[in-house]
This record gives structure tokens, sequence and C-alpha cells, in this order.
């Protein structure tokens, strides 16, 4: 556990983020940067409702830093779950200005509801 983001400033928005696709990892790996849970968030039965589904971590240095999704993590891991899905940005291999977006490839987009 830190407190606080031990990599430079990446700049993506939430926006930028979905454009990684997740990714298997496991949960025993990640470092957190946050030192407080939010008891609430944990309990909630709709804490992604507004949120991405998928936690987001930081590789930087060989590490993987836990940046957002910390109750979902902790929910899996009480759920006695090894592995969760994450986006992973890698920091480790951007240059010193930070990651490119433009080379993250996109996700297909979410078919709509059928109308008959």
């Amino acid at each position: 556990m830190r407190d606080g983001r031990p990599y430079p400033d990446h700049g993506l928005a939430p926006r930028d983020w979905a454009m990684i696709p997740p990714r298997q990892v496991r949960i025993d790996t990640l470092t957190t940067t946050k030192r407080e849970l939010a008891l609430d968030a944990l309990l909630a039965d709709d804490s992604t409702f507004y949120g991405d589904l998928f936690p987001h971590a930081v590789q930087w240095q060989g590490e993987l830093y836990l940046e957002d999704g910390l109750h979902r993590a902790l929910r899996a891991a009480l759920q006695q779950r090894n592995v969760i899905h994450v986006r992973v940005l890698e920091l480790d291999s951007a240059g010193p200005a930070g990651p490119d977006t433009a080379s993250i490839p996109a996700q297909p987009p979410v078919p709509g509801p059928r109308t008959s």
C-alpha cells in the first residue's frame, strides 16, 4: 500500500481509459495508491453504475499500481478470486512525454438495443 502515485502524471481522462482493453491481472500483483477505502463504495450494489466496470492500473518500473477500482479489487479478494480484469496503462513502454493514446487500440462499439 502506498499513499500517492509514484509514477509521473499520465494525463489520461476517463474517456481515454475506455480505449485500453482490460486484461486479467493477479490481485496480489497490484499495489494500491490509496490509503483509505470508502466502505459505502465497497458495499454498494451499484458501485460501477456511473463508472468503468474495470479497475485502472498503471505499470511503472515493473510494478502495477492500482489507480482506480480499489473497492472492486477488494470485493474480488473477499470472494476468494485471485484474478480480476483490469485496464493497464503501460508507462514502462511510453516515452518521456507519456503514452500516445492514439496508438491504443479502440474497443469495438457496443451494439444498441434491437428494435423490431
